[in-house]
């Protein structure tokens, strides 16, 4: 099993690189099933009908969310109706949609997905890792493929999370912070793991947004209206291969690429390609 899991997808350049290659790149790099997290899908902040459309047109098999998911109320039908669109599993009832679903593959593999949101300078919300425990309580054991999106902004946080549930889960990887982290790695008991996937969109940009209109709010302390940044698009992810027999990761690499240029990176092994050494 080859997943591919992407960072958040920011407007309407991170929705065009989106749509110009992940359909390719299905193909080129065989890849089973594909996640993106696109609570900024919509104007660089916040998700529309229209664009959780527009990225399930683009292949892409689920769409996961966070603190931003609910800019837009005329959404909130949509996550209630459509099962390919997760929030956050740990916001309070009634919250519309869901934030975990199970999907099945034309050749009966089961995957499990968790959208779940971190505490560490974030929104009070129930404990995150509570949500997950109970998530991976409740599957059942012919589920072997399972997978965390954990929206959190601490790293700290984020590591925590993908220690608690080594060995429970095929992978935990972060998103929010819309900088891909170099820390891909196997944990000890089988789980991929990294700590943001980065984004989709203009990388030359200050997480999506023109430097520009950023900066004058560090140097004079004061609010400024931020402009989406306006360049190439790039896509940043997790690429991961999976037994198919136990669920667990067999290896993971960085995923970046530079959508104009459709020139795929993943880095020589002893960079970021991690193989499991769970059969030593």
């Amino acid at each position: 099993m080859r997943v591919l899991a992407l960072g958040d997808i920011c407007g309407s350049i991170g929705r065009q690189a989106i749509k110009n290659r992940i359909p390719y790149l299905r193909e080129e790099l065989h890849i089973d099933f594909v996640i993106a997290n696109g609570e900024n899908s919509a104007g660089g902040v916040g998700i529309t009908t229209s664009t959780i459309n527009e990225i399930l047109n683009a292949k892409i098999d689920c769409i996961t969310g966070g603190n931003h998911s609910w800019k837009n109320r005329e959404v909130y039908d949509k996550f209630n109706t459509e099962q390919k669109v997760l929030r956050p599993q740990n916001y309070p009832e009634p919250a519309p949609g869901r934030g975990a679903n199970i999907y099945i593959l034309p050749d009966g593999k089961k995957i499990a997905v968790l959208n779940i949101q971190g505490t560490t300078f974030m929104e009070s919300l129930p404990c995150p890792f509570k949500t997950a425990f109970d998530f991976v309580d409740s599957l059942d054991d012919d589920i072997l493929f399972r997978f965390v999106d954990f929206h959190a902004e601490a790293t700290s946080e984020k590591k925590a999370m993908g220690f608690a549930l080594d060995g429970k889960v095929s992978a935990v990887f972060g998103t929010h912070t819309h900088v891909q982290t170099a820390d891909a790695q196997i944990l000890p008991n089988g789980t991929a793991y990294i700590t943001d996937l980065g984004m989709c969109g203009v990388e030359s940009s200050c997480l999506g947004m023109s430097f520009e209109s950023v900066l004058p709010r560090f140097l004079y302390k004061r609010p400024s209206s931020f402009k989406r940044a306006v360049g190439q698009g790039a896509l940043n992810g997790l690429l991961m291969d999976l037994d198919d027999n136990t669920g667990k990761a067999l290896s993971v690499s960085l995923f970046r690429e530079n959508a104009p240029r459709t020139q795929v990176t993943i880095l020589d092994l002893q960079h970021t390609v991690i193989e499991s050494n769970n059969n030593e």
